[in-house]
């Protein structure tokens, strides 16, 4: 029996390394029967049945796991966003930095295209909320070499919404890879999704990376009922404030007396970061637990 960790899922193989090899894997029938699938980046363990194939046989406890993109064992979720076309809307940004931060996930901002377009209200908004946020552009290499030692020793996700540069970073990062990259559409704004499917990368600085499809690929699975209990307190530069405001089960969106809402009117939280807060306070409001329980009995096993 050996320990590995899988870096590509597809078409029900599990492709896992185990440090010495890459082994083509299937996984046991019992993980169906118990409604879980092995995710890109699970320490599982394998038999190995000889030329290169196995058999994944347990799954090693997980940090945490992402529905979609499916992944598991994420260390920090970098947020790939631009200026530039096309524009990273805030809100995209904060929805995935919250999901993140439930799942125990630290997020970087990488601001991408800099040299089209040096994104300052995005940098003032996400380095005054506290999250380490860069300035890179993947086509002069600004800011590549200051990125490395920020992602090297860890597993990171890389997500963003589509045409803002995720496999260009990669490939600036490492250039062995050779990505495909695809065009940013001038009649959309957006990019063509050339990121088919979910595979960890291990890049020569040292990092472990996921390229995943974009923003797109966070749905609804993850905006859920421990979500709307727990949202106050995934906007981290929030947490100063929650316990301060003066009625017990405050919503932090209109009461008087709320600590949040006299943090935003002095300058102290980013109004754009509580506009979000807001709009997804309002996502999350009519998800009763009844309706969680129903959906979760649908949810088929994740693959």
């Amino acid at each position: 029996m050996s320990e590995g960790r899988i870096r590509k899922a597809l078409s029900g193989f599990y492709y896992v390394d185990t440090g010495s090899e890459v082994l083509t894997c299937r996984a046991r029938g019992k993980f169906r029967k118990e409604g879980i699938s092995p995710l890109v980046g699970d320490r599982v363990e394998v038999r190995e049945l000889g030329n290169g194939e196995g058999f994944v046989e347990a799954i090693l406890p997980r940090k945490n796991a992402f529905s979609r993109p499916a992944v598991a064992n994420i260390d920090q979720l970098v947020v790939i966003a631009s200026g530039a076309i096309p524009k990273t809307d805030p809100f995209l940004i904060d929805r995935v930095a919250a999901i993140a931060a439930l799942k125990g996930c630290s997020v970087m901002v990488l601001l991408n295209k800099c040299d089209l377009d040096c994104a300052d209200a995005l940098y003032a908004i996400y380095a005054a909320a506290g999250f380490p946020t860069l300035r890179v552009s993947a086509e002069t290499g600004e800011g590549i070499e200051e990125l490395k030692p920020l992602i090297a020793g860890k597993l990171s996700a890389f997500t963003g919404n589509s045409g803002v540069g995720k496999s260009s970073i990669l490939n600036a990062l490492d250039p062995e890879f050779n990505i495909q990259v695809g065009d940013v559409s001038q009649a959309l704004g957006r990019g063509r999704h050339t990121t088919r499917h979910v595979e960890l990368f291990h890049l020569n600085c040292g990092a472990d990376v996921v390229d995943s499809p974009g923003f797109s690929s966070f749905e609804t699975d993850e905006l859920n009922l421990e979500l709307k209990h727990r949202l106050p307190e995934t906007f981290v530069e929030f947490r100063p404030y929650l316990d301060q405001c003066r009625f017990v089960g405050c919503s932090h969106t209109k009461e008087k007396g709320c600590a949040v809402l006299e943090a935003v009117r002095e300058g102290k939280i980013q109004k754009s970061r509580h506009a979000s807060y807001v709009r997804l306070y309002e996502e999350l409001k009519p998800l009763q637990d009844w309706q969680e329980k129903k959906r979760q009995a649908k949810s088929p096993p994740r693959q």
